[in-house]
């Protein structure tokens, strides 16, 4: 049995320990593993390294992927899509693993239809894929966010500005809102409900009424008032025809400092949150994630993608999770409303 395993999208702590499990794993049946470079950009041009227990050696503690990854699209072309079938036959892979988000997923789940023995694993900072409880890179954000937060805290305080916070979140506010109680936000800003920055600041203006100076505020990349529109980078698109977010802080600081006469400063953590070290509860999926994902391809359980929920591990059919997102927990949300204003 020859395995094929790739990274697509955006990086995040724990994939690397992903393919030290698919590899260990590998290696208990007697399976070769193939390690596609820089995700579905591999299986197009033809770069390919092979993975054996030595190669995976000392990685598990290592950010980011010894394998490189890429936001491409294989079917978006049909000249890519048939290099990437004649190279998947001129490799001699039996299987494959995907580790991804949504965009990386989704192409897993079209080749299934077209007959590739493929799973998946999902992959995402923002904790946004449905079906599972948690994606790993999710929890060393939180870590990474909850920190800054703690810092700017006590710049804020001394002061006495407003801190505003940008975190990443494309689509859903889990990063804001589990850092933002963790490290005691004064507002939580997340995409799932547009914001009144009128609101906003009457909340900022409530607190120093009550003798508090400073304010710190959290708001997820994905944010938008409720009379505007997301906040871009840039207007291009990558391949899968998602905009550059980011910035959205500097819009909220701007307003807030013009309508309440408060010197208010940004901290845009940015690619911060997806580098460095994977905590110990990401180390631990991300390895049970990969063994569960070679396990699905011994049983010959294809076209499916692993999960956890309540601390079990499962699968679910990719096809199930295509178009559908994981937002955040309403009644989480709500815990941190408490402490707003």
């Amino acid at each position: 049995m020859k395995i094929g395993v790739l990274t697509g999208g955006g990086d995040c702590p724990g994939l690397n320990a992903v393919i030290r499990a698919v590899v260990r794993r590998s290696s208990s049946f007697g399976y070769e593993v193939l390690g596609i470079q820089q995700g579905w950009l591999g299986l197009v041009e033809g770069s390919v390294i092979p993975l054996t227990n030595y190669s995976v050696t000392g990685i598990l503690t290592r950010g980011g992927t010894i394998i490189g990854t890429a936001r491409k699209n294989p079917l978006k072309t049909e000249e890519d899509k048939q290099k990437l079938i004649d190279n998947y036959k001129s490799f001699g892979l039996d299987a494959l693993i995907a580790i991804g988000g949504e965009d990386t997923l989704g192409v897993a789940a079209k080749l299934y239809t077209m007959g590739f023995k493929i799973v998946g694993v999902p992959k995402t900072i923002d904790n946004d894929i449905p079906f599972t409880d948690y994606t790993f890179g999710f929890d060393t954000a939180v870590s990474i966010a909850t920190e800054a937060i703690d810092r700017l805290h006590s710049t804020a305080e001394a002061h006495r500005r407003v801190m505003v916070v940008e975190v990443m979140g494309r689509h859903a506010g889990w990063i804001a809102t589990v850092a933002g109680i963790a490290g005691g936000a004064d507002n939580i800003l997340i995409p799932e409900i547009p914001f009144d920055i009128e609101e906003v600041c009457r909340s900022i203006s409530n607190r120093i009424k009550k003798g508090k100076a400073f304010s710190l505020l959290v708001v997820a990349e994905g944010a938008k008032p409720k009379d505007g529109s997301l906040v871009a980078q840039e207007s291009s698109v990558d391949d899968f025809g998602h905009i550059r977010l980011g910035g959205i802080s500097y819009h909220i600081a701007r307003e807030i400092e013009k309508r309440t006469g408060i010197e208010t400063r940004v901290a845009v953590l940015g690619h911060i949150q997806r580098g460095g070290t994977p905590t110990a509860f990401d180390r631990v999926l991300a390895t049970r994630y990969g063994i569960a994902a070679v396990d699905l391809i011994t049983n010959k359980e294809f076209g499916k993608m692993v999960t956890f929920s309540g601390n079990q591990i499962s699968s679910i059919m990719l096809s199930d999770i295509i178009g559908k997102q994981k937002n955040i927990d309403m009644k989480l949300y709500d815990v941190a409303k408490v402490f707003f204003g």
